[in-house]
């Protein structure tokens, strides 16, 4: 019983995302799409003030295609 617990714990691990529906209607794609704009600019503005030098700022604020430094 143990062994079969320690399995199901560590195979949890191996899930993929939970499921995300694609939005139906045009209100919910304006919704999503407005989400998506809201975190994007504040990422921006964060990486703006962030310093340069730091790791936290290249995993965050870098993008696939930009040089590296």
């Amino acid at each position: 019983m143990t062994a079969l617990a320690i399995t199901a714990i560590t195979l949890t691990g191996c899930l993929p995302p939970p499921y995300e529906a694609e939005p139906a209607s045009v209100y919910q794609w304006q919704r999503r799409q407005d989400g998506i704009e809201r975190r994007e600019a504040e990422r921006v503005r964060l990486c703006a003030i962030m310093n340069k030098d730091t790791e936290r700022y290249r995993r965050d604020c870098t993008r696939p295609g930009d040089p590296v430094r």
